[in-house]
């Protein structure tokens, strides 16, 4: 089964060809990404999802989505239903939903990433010592407010200045110098095993690709 997946950007394309993809491939999976270049208005996203469709059709061909929940985008499917859900895991549920609908096409598996992708890294803050030596305090301190926020980094939150990505930059600046080389380092260095340990949403999203060739 081949599996295309439209991602937000260099970190997540990067994401897919190190880890995930090799990852996928012992499931008789083959990954590939294409980036849209950011997440903009879902409208573009959806005629660059639609150009994939209509490009590839075989039955042996199957497509995903890798972005972020935060920050939302105005014109989403779903939006105002999602909003009244307090829980995270139903509000990116009743969003995941909708875009099904909305592309209508079954091959199509739909995934947001609660909430950012750095998420994922902070599934295992030690990790970041494989890229930023003497920063061991600054490590400490995201392992700690991990724990303090109920110790699953999916649920980190959305606000501007708390989100996933600007935590780990409040900690160790130079992250933001280049999070595609860090992100995908790192996240390479934390495993797939861990990610899923810590981040359910990403479990589930796995778990429906690992079956993909079955």
């Amino acid at each position: 089964m081949r599996l295309n997946i439209i991602v937000e950007g260099d970190t997540e394309k990067g994401f897919v060809k190190r880890t995930l993809a090799p990852y996928l491939g012992d499931f008789g999976v083959y990954a590939k990404a294409r980036s849209v270049g950011g997440f903009g208005r879902y409208m573009a996203i959806k005629r660059d999802v639609m150009s994939w469709l209509k490009e590839d059709k075989g039955s042996d061909c199957r497509f995903t989505t890798m972005f972020d929940l935060y920050p939302i985008r105005k014109d989403i499917p779903g939006l105002k239903n999602a909003m009244k859900e307090k829980d995270k895991y139903k509000r990116v549920d009743v969003l995941e939903k909708a875009i099904a609908q909305d592309l209508n096409d079954p091959r199509f598996i739909p995934y947001i990433q609660l909430h950012e992708f750095e998420a994922i890294i902070l599934a295992d803050p030690n990790s970041l010592s494989c890229q930023f030596d003497g920063y061991e305090k600054a490590i400490q301190n995201l392992i700690d407010m991990v724990e303090k926020e109920g110790g699953n980094p999916e649920l980190i939150n959305d606000k501007y200045d708390t989100c996933p990505s600007r935590r780990i930059i409040s900690e160790i600046s130079e992250y933001k110098d280049d999070k595609a080389l860090y992100g995908v380092t790192v996240a390479d260095k934390i495993g797939i095993q861990a990610m899923r340990d810590k981040c359910k949403h990403f479990n589930d999203w796995l778990r429906k690709l690992e079956g993909l060739d079955r």
